[in-house]
């Protein structure tokens, strides 16, 4: 019979998805740190759209930029989705504040950090089993 350790690892083609999708995940946070961080002007344009003043995007690149490398690090990746968990939470609400439909992608953005931890995760797969 199996060691209960045995079912709580993953198997090569979910532990490869969830690499994947880490990897786009972390590539999509790089992509916005970037544009917080150079001051693009389509990121200012939204910034002010949203009712966020400019000086405060590259703090808000900054505190991205930690979620990310948390989230990229494997010992510290639960620490990072439930950081990007908030971050995230902040960015439906902003959205919803002035009644954006994109609310939605940061929310199916939310599912699939989590989707991709659980994947590729033995510690999360233990919190949270989906066998008896």
């Amino acid at each position: 019979m199996d060691e209960p350790n045995d079912l709580n690892r993953p198997g090569k083609v979910a532990l490869w998805t969830g690499r994947v999708l880490s990897t786009l995940v972390v590539l999509m946070l790089l992509m916005g740190v970037s544009m917080s961080l150079l001051k693009n002007p389509d990121a200012i344009k939204g910034m002010k759209e949203f009712g966020w003043p400019e000086h405060m995007a590259v703090m808000l690149g900054i505190v991205e930029l930690i979620c990310a490398i948390l989230y990229a690090i494997p010992a510290t990746s639960v620490l990072g989705a439930i950081l990007l968990t908030g971050w995230l939470g902040g960015a439906v609400a902003t959205h919803l504040r002035i009644g954006d439909p994109k609310a939605a992608f940061a929310v199916v953005f939310g599912i699939i950090v989590w989707l991709a931890l659980f994947l590729r995760e033995p510690r999360l797969r233990r919190l949270v089993p989906l066998r008896s």
